[in-house]
């Protein structure tokens, strides 16, 4: 049985108002990727991930 918060935003996702929120922040991502700025954004913040390694260190 799914418990805690992933349960509660499972169930929440499989109702008709989570698929409508679900598909609000999916629109609006992919609206947001499109944009000049925040792609550099977010090819930075890759570039810089890739330079660490993305791994962890002990």
């Amino acid at each position: 049985m799914a418990g805690g918060l992933v349960g509660k935003v499972t169930r929440f996702l499989s109702t008709p108002q989570g698929r409508r929120v679900a598909q609000e922040a999916t629109r609006r991502l992919q609206t947001a990727a499109k944009d000049p700025a925040t792609r550099r954004r977010i090819d930075a913040a890759v570039s810089q991930l890739r330079r660490r390694g993305g791994g962890t260190h002990r």
